[in-house]
């Protein structure tokens, strides 16, 4: 099987591209061709040096980058996007049976829905946000701090001042939003949700759209080894982006609630704030990096979000290393957190958040959810094999649909055939 695989860029500059990275890796890993194309030029992550992978750079700008005109212009829709997706596809040395994209909305735009679709194989978006159905693609109204209970698009939607930046930025964002509704029309979209939240929010969110909704876990590369001992860690540890939506704030007027230090990785608007007011930032770190700061440094790691976040990937890199975890309700990686065995679900606020700290400075319940965390985790390993396996199973069903639907055959007698084996995909020969 040949894949395609495209995002706006080729190493992780947030859990998009992280995905869309170590998905190829997983696929190519599997046997499967995978023809790697990233939108924006940078840096490249080295999983992307694989024999089975082939790596296209279509050369966009980032829309940040651009003067604001143009910026809102391209993001609303860029037919050059268009025109350099088509014809790297034109060029392939062999037809894609499957394209997979994960993230259009720094460079891309709605303009290369109509080329994806229209290339006659099977089209999968990865949904990471909501950037399908709402127009500043988190479904979150950063004027109230709390998730929106809007209709996207109706009169109220846009009205509100919802967006992170300004209104004129609101009204960029929601003729994107137009221009996505227009790009797909009456085509059927086939989207692959990464929590259980996302899929039960978007299913009643996403008006006259033909979508079919999927639900396959992200990847975690983290290979089992010896569980970590949060006991003897120091501080609980955030990663991620800083910013009030993601709930870094949070975490740390919990900590000093709690008498608990609070360690951030990563970088972002909250900062400087962070930084004055005591707090230990660190920046970005690589993942490597990452994984060891966690053994060494912490009692837990935190995801806060008071956004309905789809992840983050963080809690599960945490579970699989025997880390406990404390996790928003809201956040679709509390799925994976069993609140008082592996972890807490709590609410996203100050006095909930520090309630949970308190409890993990005793050492010995710490050091229980840190080893039931690894073992629970290790049952059913979100591995980059299990990956590929899901996405392989699901590319072949799409395939098969797709062929059968072209001899004139129903969906439902399509459902009744049975994959072919080792997940190989079947061609026109087989009818």
């Amino acid at each position: 099987m040949h894949v395609v695989i495209l995002a706006e860029f080729a190493a992780a500059s947030g859990g998009a591209e992280k995905v869309a990275v170590e998905s190829a890796r997983a696929l190519a890993e599997a046997g499967a061709e995978v023809t790697y194309i990233q939108a924006i030029s940078g840096p490249v992550d080295p999983l992307l040096d694989h024999p089975r992978i082939d790596r296209l750079d279509l050369g966009l700008p980032d829309v940040w980058s651009l003067p604001a005109w143009r910026g809102a212009a391209s993001g609303i829709w860029n037919g050059e996007a268009a025109a350099r997706l088509s014809a790297a596809l034109d060029g392939l040395p062999r037809a894609p049976d499957c394209l997979h994209l994960h993230q259009w909305t720094r460079a891309l735009s709605p303009a290369v829905l109509p080329v994806l679709l229209g290339r006659g194989v099977p089209v999968v978006l990865t949904l990471h946000d909501y950037a399908l159905a709402c127009p500043n693609g988190v479904d979150y109204r950063f004027d109230r701090a709390e998730p929106c209970a809007l209709t996207p698009l109706s009169g109220a939607c846009l009205a509100a001042p919802c967006d992170p930046k300004s209104r004129l930025h609101k009204l960029v964002r929601v003729g994107r939003a137009a221009s996505l509704r227009l790009a797909l029309r009456q085509a059927e979209l086939d989207v692959v949700h990464v929590c259980d939240g996302s899929r039960a929010r978007m299913e009643g969110r996403l008006g006259a759209l033909r979508v079919r909704h999927h639900r396959i876990d992200n990847p975690v590369r983290v290979e089992q080894g010896v569980p970590a001992e949060p006991a003897t860690g120091d501080a609980v540890v955030y990663v991620g982006r800083l910013t009030p939506e993601k709930g870094a704030d949070l975490v740390a007027e919990a900590a000093r609630s709690a008498g608990l230090p609070a360690l951030f990785i990563g970088a972002g608007p909250l900062e400087a704030r962070l930084r004055a007011e005591g707090a230990e930032v660190l920046g970005w770190r690589s993942p490597e990096a990452v994984a060891a700061i966690l053994r060494d440094r912490a009692r837990a790691v935190c995801a806060p979000s008071r956004w309905l976040e789809t992840g983050p990937l963080t809690v599960y890199e945490a579970l699989a290393q025997g880390i406990p975890a404390v996790a928003s309700r809201r956040s679709g990686a509390a799925e994976k957190v069993v609140d008082g065995e592996t972890g807490f679900v709590v609410e996203p606020e100050a006095a909930a958040l520090a309630a949970a700290f308190r409890a993990l400075k005793d050492d010995a319940l710490t050091a229980r959810l840190g080893r039931t965390a690894f073992d629970r985790y290790w049952q059913a390993p979100l591995t980059l094999a299990a990956h590929a396996r899901s996405l392989l199973a699901l590319y072949g069903r799409l395939e098969r649909e797709y062929i059968m639907r072209q001899c004139g055959i129903t969906r439902a007698a399509a459902d009744s055939v049975p994959a072919h084996p080792r997940g190989a995909t079947l061609g026109k020969e087989h009818f």
